[in-house]
Parts: structure tokens; C-alpha cells; sequence
């Protein structure tokens, strides 16, 4: 039960205080699911596992070397093949999007995703065996709150030509989706329409059992390219003219049930719970991610727009105040541009005075790599303070990755430093920083924060 006394298998309705955002959840306890992968036809064994708040959906993929870990963020997303797949440094996973359906409407927020495959099994072609593993796996209310956003501006994209297109509209509270597909040239699919108000309930009974889909036409083509090479005529309806090729609907209308869930799937990448209704007019995977990159843009500049702090320069007197570092430590002198919590520029001059030169290579000083890091580090603590002042929280360095450093750093010089926030959580950040010199870049870095009490 949660704290409230209802039920975890049936969250808060997202109307039953709109003044209070709901926690986030997780599971309590492992699930195994094992399968053929749709595509790929390499079989799979997936692990779902608790994670803590902030954690968001991450795939760990335990059959390569160092077990690397695939956050479920769009950032990362490849949409090509008919699927929704994420790739991080060199590893990846396909056909996500089913898990992430059941994990949207069930408000599974935070999960630890194992796998010893390249695919998601594939199992019966819908989300509904992912339903039954996560409520098999208990979900569990967290401490943290779900962040919430209410769309207040109507937002388009389409594809070329503008056949297909999604629009999202200003809601009062919750999130809708209504999806029209039309497939004239098989006479049985034609055209079909449906509308879902999220709930689990709605959900589990309406959408999670629809399956995946193609034309009979298509089916050679996939095949060809690679592609379906898990699909059966169990697993995935072929339709030919006269209907379902050895196999019977669960639904009349099935093709457009399952481009709903393959939507609600992909627009689990917001990492938020929206406030919208969402119009999708012959829309893809590919046209879907689109949408959801297009819906946090204008989340990221509407936090900008409500003012979150947005003085144009910062001095070294306002530095002092917000950084616990000093001399000889201090190694950021102004911040001459801050939009938000977007991005911030700072300014190092480098002099010979500087004491690290005295024992840096003094008869050809260079500043030391690892300074420069350090400046880049200093920078992102400045722009993260605009998120946490008055919440009581430090950014601790938890992490860097990708440092490439490009060219020497002398006195003289005068370092100018970018920072740009690419994610920030109530535990966690990841800043993209570079520095330069006249214009050529001299050292990057992306550097991952940890956020904990002061």
C-alpha cells in the first residue's frame, strides 16, 4: 500500500490533488522474462531490477565486456528499422518500446534493466507480458517526487510532405493520445482511429495486449533488410487482404491499439509526467522521438522563461559567495554569460604567477590538464548553484568522461569556458563543458554531478 493507503498497483489518479505532484516509483523485487528478439531473432534473457529515485530506466547489457549501462533518454535513441533503440558508447539495445509502454502507464519511474542480448524479447508481439512482469515485481512508492509539466503552448512536428505529423495540445490535467492510421491499400486495415485517456486501468484493458503489425507486402522486405528475423505469424500480425495470416485479432481495430502503445512507449523519454493531449496522424517511431526532443526543448526554455535566475554576468565577488573554493584553488575569475540553467561562460586568465607553474614544468609552463578539468568542473558548479541555491544541496564531482584535450595552455592565455547543462535531477546532473583559446578548442569534457545535502 502506499503511504496514502491506496493501493501501488493503482497510483494516484493525476486529478486527485493537482497541487501535488505524486512520488516517484520503482519495483521491490526481480523479475526475469526470456524471448527471441523481433528483429534481431537472437534470444535474450531481460532482469528487471529496483532502482533508486532519479535512477530513470537504464539497460545494463551484461554479455559485453564491463557490462555497459544504456540510459533510456532520448538523447541516445535511434528510431531507423521500425523499433525504438538506444545506443550509449558503443552499446545498444533494440525494440524498447513495449517495456517503456508498460512502464509509462503503470508509472514505473526508476528501473535497473539487465540483459544478455542485443533485443528486448519479443514474447507474444504487445506490452502485456511486460505489464504482468512489473506488477510481478512489485511496484514501490519512492520518496522523490515526479517532476510534472503542464503544456501551456500547442507544439507540430511533421514529416516531409506532411502526411504524417503529431500535435500536442494544452490540457487541463492528464495526458491523452489519439492516433489515426490509414492503410488503404490493404482493404481489411484501412482506416482506424483510437483516443486513450492514460490510466493503468485504461491501459491494460484497452492497449497493452495489441500487437506488433505489418502488411503481408511489407514482410518480404523486412526480412530482406534484415529485419523480423523473431517475427512469426504468433508474435506479429501479417495482414493480407482477406485479414490476419494464421492467426485472429484480439481487438477489431488492433493496428491502431498498438501505434497508441508504441507511442506511449516513446514518449516514456520525456522523463516527466505531461499535462497534454497528443494528436498523431500516420506517425512513426522516427516522427514520435521527434516530438519528445521537441516537447523538452521548449520544457528546458520555459524553466528559462520563469526566470531561474537570469543575471547576464557574474563577478568574482558573486563566485566567492557561490563556490566553497579559494586561492590557490579558484580557477574560474569571471562568468561573462549565463542564460538560465542552460549555459554558462566563464573566463580563467592564465599568468605566469599562478603557483602550479613552479612546479609544473617551470622551464616551459603548461598548465596542467587536470587544472583545466578543474575549471571546466568550476563553471558547472557555478550554473548548477542556479538550480540548487536555496535548496541546500552541493554538486559533488561524481564523474568525468570523454576528455579529450587538444592543445597547451600557457601564461598569457586567457581560457574562456563553456558549460552547457545537458540533465538535471533532484540527485544527479551531466554538464558538457569546453574550454578554448582564441577561438581553438583546447580541452572537453563531460562531467557527471552528484547532488547531495550540504
Amino acid at each position: 500500500m502506499g503511504a496514502d493507503g491506496r493501493s501501488l498497483d493503482s497510483p494516484r489518479r493525476l486529478d486527485d490533488n493537482p497541487a501535488v505532484p505524486r512520488k516517484q516509483r520503482s519495483v521491490s523485487q526481480p523479475y526475469e522474462l526470456a524471448g527471441v528478439g523481433l528483429h534481431t531473432g537472437k534470444a535474450a534473457t531481460m532482469r528487471i531490477l529496483p532502482a533508486a529515485e532519479d535512477h530513470g530506466v537504464v539497460f545494463v547489457r551484461t554479455d559485453l565486456p564491463d557490462r555497459p549501462r544504456i540510459p533510456a533518454d532520448v538523447d541516445y535513441v535511434d528510431t531507423t528499422g521500425r523499433r525504438t533503440s538506444i545506443r550509449f558508447e558503443g552499446a545498444e539495445v533494440h525494440t524498447v518500446e513495449h517495456l517503456l509502454s508498460a512502464c509509462h502507464a503503470l508509472r514505473i519511474d526508476n528501473l535497473l534493466v539487465e540483459m544478455d542480448g542485443p533485443e528486448m524479447p519479443g514474447l507474444d508481439g504487445s506490452a502485456l507480458p511486460f505489464v504482468d512482469a512489473l506488477r510481478a515485481a512489485k511496484p514501490v512508492e519512492l520518496d522523490g517526487a515526479r517532476k510534472e509539466f503542464p503544456l501551456l503552448t500547442p507544439l507540430a512536428v511533421s514529416a516531409p510532405g506532411g502526411e504524417s505529423s503529431i500535435v500536442a495540445l494544452p490540457a487541463e490535467r492528464g495526458l491523452t493520445f489519439s492516433y489515426t492510421l490509414d492503410y488503404a491499400e490493404n482493404p481489411f486495415v484501412g482506416a482506424q482511429y483510437y483516443w486513450l485517456r492514460m490510466s493503468e486501468n485504461a491501459y491494460v484493458n484497452e492497449i497493452a495486449a495489441a500487437r506488433t503489425f505489418c502488411m503481408e507486402a511489407e514482410a518480404a522486405q523486412l526480412r530482406a533488410a534484415g529485419l523480423g528475423q523473431g517475427a512469426t505469424y504468433e508474435n506479429t500480425l501479417v495482414f493480407g487482404e482477406q485479414g490476419p495470416i494464421e492467426n485472429r485479432l484480439r481487438f477489431p481495430d488492433e493496428p491502431v491499439r498498438h501505434k497508441v502503445l508504441d507511442l506511449i512507449g516513446d514518449f516514456f523519454l520525456l522523463g516527466l509526467d505531461l499535462h497534454a493531449r497528443i494528436v498523431a496522424t500516420k506517425a512513426g517511431h522516427e516522427l514520435n522521438s521527434q516530438m519528445v526532443r521537441t516537447l523538452l526543448r521548449h520544457v528546458r526554455d520555459t524553466e528559462i522563461a520563469e526566470g531561474l535566475r537570469r543575471d547576464s554576468t557574474i563577478d568574482i565577488r558573486e563566485i566567492l559567495r557561490i563556490l566553497p573554493h579559494r586561492y590557490p584553488f579558484l580557477l574560474v575569475d569571471r562568468v561573462v554569460e549565463i542564460e538560465g540553467l542552460k549555459r554558462a561562460v566563464g573566463i580563467k586568465n592564465v599568468t605566469i604567477n599562478e603557483p602550479f607553474f613552479q612546479g609544473h614544468w617551470p622551464q616551459a609552463p603548461i598548465m596542467p590538464g587536470v587544472l583545466i578539468v578543474e575549471a571546466m568542473a568550476q563553471l558547472a558548479g557555478v550554473l548548477l548553484f542556479r538550480k540548487l541555491d536555496n535548496t541546500n544541496k552541493l554538486a559533488v564531482l561524481l564523474s568525468i568522461d570523454k576528455v579529450k584535450l587538444r592543445r597547451s595552455v600557457v601564461p598569457g592565455d586567457q581560457l574562456r569556458i563553456e558549460a552547457e547543462a545537458l540533465k538535471v535531477r533532484s540527485r544527479s546532473a551531466r554538464v558538457h563543458c569546453r574550454a578554448t583559446v582564441e577561438g581553438k578548442l583546447a580541452c572537453e569534457a563531460q562531467i557527471n554531478f552528484m547532488l547531495t545535502d550540504a
